[in-house]
């Protein structure tokens, strides 16, 4: 009964087992695959500010080679927040809401719902505020720490700000210090903090200064040499009182190198307002603190025909 030309049916029914085994005749396999969390139009003004499943774990079954081609990030959950409002929001993952190949169908999704708590979004500037611990060596006291930055500007959900006024530092430890000194220093941050603006450090200068005693100065010289020649100035002295680091005023030098002394004349017959300034010495002035000058006012004369003339000075106290 075969017909004389059996090769045209035999390649027909080989093509035909093959197509079956290829297609319709592949095993149908279950697969548990890890699907992310993709979240789409979020409002400008609104932050999801809970720590929310970034994954979630779908069944799917279907076609052994096609099911088992699917790997971590071919699938993806997406969640449209376009519409949404400050509050919690629970979104349900349901088996449509996954897309998944041609073929390929969804059995089961775990959790079965993510839950998001949206907050307003906010700036706010907040202080940066030192944390110290220990005093500084014997005669020496704390003056000031300045940061830098003096404050941080952050953006973040209200209710993890609204709170907030000032970001404090890690603690600085000035116990013995004797000199003034620049430190980074780690701000002391909250979990939450941490994951709006990471690890952060900031810079602190410490100054540092030695206690100071008061010393009168006597006999510092008024620097007069662009009136030589026609004025005389009376006093030609004058004593300066001032703040003066214990180490510095305990040492035999001379007190009076450390002030310069000058005179203005503000157009007022017969006498001249005194100045004193430090020299800017460096190191040697440093904690220096002028607190008094006397007198304040210096008289003086006019040279006139080669004689001193005493010029008319008004009563000032």
């Amino acid at each position: 009964m075969w017909p004389k030309d059996w090769t045209l049916p035999f390649i027909s029914l080989a093509l035909a087992v093959a197509l079956w085994y290829f297609v319709g005749g592949d095993d149908t396999v279950d697969k548990s695959v890890m699907v992310p969390i993709e979240v789409i139009n979020l409002p400008r003004d609104l932050v999801i500010s809970n720590q929310f499943k970034q994954e979630i774990m779908v069944t799917i079954s279907g076609p052994r080679k096609q099911v088992l081609g699917i790997d971590k990030g071919d699938i993806t959950r997406q969640v449209d927040l376009a519409h949404a409002v400050p509050g919690t929001m629970v979104i349900n993952n349901e088996n449509h809401s996954i897309s998944v190949p041609r073929g390929v169908k969804v059995l089961r999704v775990q959790p079965d719902s993510l839950i998001f708590s949206l907050d307003k979004l906010i700036q706010k500037q907040l202080a940066v505020k030192p944390t110290t611990k220990g005093k500084p060596a014997p005669y020496h006291e704390l003056r000031d720490i300045r940061m830098k930055p003096e404050a941080i500007s952050i953006t973040g959900p209200q209710a993890v700000l609204a709170e907030l006024d000032v970001l404090e530092t890690e603690v600085i430890d000035i116990s013995g210090l004797t000199q003034s000194m620049q430190l980074q220093i780690p701000l002391k941050l909250s979990p939450a903090l941490l994951d709006l603006i990471g690890e952060t450090s900031v810079t602190a200068d410490v100054a540092i200064v030695e206690d100071a005693v008061e010393k009168r100065i006597y006999g510092v010289p008024i620097e007069m040499d662009i009136y030589k020649g026609n004025r005389q100035i009376t006093p030609a002295t004058v004593t300066v009182t001032a703040a003066i680091p214990r180490t510095l005023a305990r040492e035999n030098k001379d007190l009076q190198s450390l002030f310069r002394v000058t005179i203005v004349d503000e157009n007022e017959a017969g006498q001249m307002t005194v100045r004193v300034l430090l020299r800017g010495n460096g190191k040697e002035d440093e904690g220096v603190q002028i607190l008094k000058v006397e007198p304040l006012v210096v008289k003086y004369t006019e040279k006139q025909h080669g004689e001193e003339q005493p010029a008319e000075v008004p009563s000032k106290e």
